[in-house]
């Protein structure tokens, strides 16, 4: 992921990310929150730095123990994203819990993931707000895709796997986590 739209690794049409997301809020406003001592993201005054990616192999950066210099750590925050090259991406789909939080900076906007990406240059992101049920969550993009894949664009692609999830599940939780950044 991170060696995308780098030197010859030209970025994908379609980045579809299925792990686990993080954010935490800024330390500033939440001293009464405890993440946890073991965490090393949570401090960081830059939140670009509190938002990303959980990848495999991420346990030994995550508890902030030494990686070696050969090896990924596993993570990849949203600063690290905001530095690719993705230009040549039209989606992102972050199938994964509370992609699309992050700290609003005067009418900046959100700076956390979905920043980061649009940043990097794509067109399209599919994010989520809270933790994302996966049975729910593999039928929405289920439904997304087979849309997209008919000829839909993507907003009506999107809009109509929204009403047949609404359609399917009443309670919201189960599908209105989801939410198209463009």
């Amino acid at each position: 992921l991170k060696a995308l739209g780098r030197d010859t690794v030209k970025s994908p049409d379609i980045l579809h990310i299925a792990t686990h997301g993080f954010f935490f809020p800024d330390p500033e406003k939440h001293r009464d929150l405890h993440f946890g001592d073991d965490n090393v993201f949570r401090w960081n005054e830059n939140p670009l730095f509190r938002s990303g990616l959980v990848l495999a192999g991420a346990n030994a950066a995550w508890t902030g123990q030494s990686v070696s210099a050969d090896r990924e750590d596993g993570i990849v925050t949203a600063y690290e994203i905001s530095h690719l090259n993705l230009s040549n991406t039209k989606l992102v789909v972050l199938s994964a819990c509370e992609t699309g939080l992050g700290d609003i900076k005067g009418s900046e906007g959100v700076y956390g993931l979905q920043r980061a990406f649009k940043m990097a240059g794509v067109d399209y992101l599919i994010v989520s707000l809270w933790k994302v049920p996966d049975a729910e969550t593999a039928a929405f993009m289920e439904s997304f895709y087979r849309y997209w894949l008919d000829g839909k664009t993507v907003h009506e692609s999107f809009a109509r796997a929204q009403k047949k999830m609404r359609k399917k599940y009443r309670d919201p939780y189960k599908w209105a986590a989801w939410v198209l950044v463009e």
